[in-house]
């Protein structure tokens, strides 16, 4: 088995060159099933895990929770697992540097944290107290004394509350503040991608989600990303799936969708290779 600090020190190096996707998953199946597909590294998706406990996102996990799900992914493969931490649980500087030094104790290689608050809306922080969060949560990440990659993410751009300009100035700020990553949810089109992937030094992570399905990961390699999430999108597809599904059978007697299920078989074969898989 892979231990933790040969998993910590091949994520950062991951983050050093070329472009890698980071899938997603939201239990210990998924996270096996991907790391037996090919998956280099694994991180948590707040949206993903929410649905599996029956709450809707956006804060309605709690830290406590959202660590215990990351430890259960980290034991599950002998990949390296990232932590996706919405807000950091919190709204002070300290509130979140605390969450980053315990997503370290838990034995993650890395995590984001979103500028945006978990009320109505998603606002996003004042930009002052947007870069002190970002600083407080870099300085902590520094004092684990170990590789630990951590993302700061401009939501605002994703939920419609700022524009490009504003993305960039956050995320500079970010950068010079001590994030080792950064994240722009969905910029309105590749051109502005690109923009923001030119204004910054340190690597970016785009998410492959939305119009941004149609990208390849040629094309996002060309842009200059380094990272490549894809969020909830793969859980809200597998939902998609278990929602048609069970509508045509209790809505019309349908029971054809199961057709396009696969063997049992070849999902037994995968999660047993998803634990033994080497880096």
């Amino acid at each position: 088995m892979t231990t933790l600090a040969q998993r910590h020190a091949g994520f950062e190096a991951l983050h050093a060159s070329g472009c890698f996707v980071i899938p997603n998953p939201w239990d210990v199946g998924t996270a096996r099933v991907m790391a037996a597909c090919g998956a280099r590294a694994l991180a948590t998706t707040s949206a993903g895990h929410a649905f599996t406990l029956g709450k809707p996102d956006m804060g309605r996990v709690t830290r406590d929770e959202a660590l215990a799900h990351a430890q259960d992914l980290i034991a599950a493969t002998p990949l390296p697992v990232a932590g996706d931490f919405e807000n950091g649980f919190a709204d002070d500087p300290d509130g979140v540097a605390e969450t980053v030094r315990l997503a370290g104790d838990a034995g993650l290689s890395g995590c984001s944290i979103e500028d945006t608050q978990m009320v109505g809306g998603n606002p996003p922080y004042p930009f002052d107290l947007a870069v002190e969060r970002v600083r407080a949560a870099a300085a902590a990440a520094r004092a684990l004394g170990r590789p630990f990659v951590f993302c700061a993410r401009a939501d605002g751009i994703m939920n419609g509350h700022y524009d490009t300009d504003e993305a960039i100035r956050r995320l500079r700020a970010f950068e010079e503040a001590g994030a080792d990553l950064l994240y722009a949810p969905l910029p309105p089109g590749m051109a502005a991608l690109k923009r923001i992937v030119a204004s910054l030094t340190k690597p970016f992570n785009a998410l492959a989600a939305g119009p941004y399905t149609k990208v390849t990961m040629q094309q996002f390699a060309d842009a200059g990303v380094r990272r490549i999430s894809i969020g909830s999108a793969l859980a809200r597809a597998t939902h998609k799936v278990m929602i048609d599904a069970t509508r045509a059978m209790l809505d019309h007697g349908d029971f054809s969708p199961l057709a396009n299920g696969v063997s049992g078989s070849v999902v037994d074969d995968l999660l047993m290779q998803g634990v033994d898989r080497t880096q």
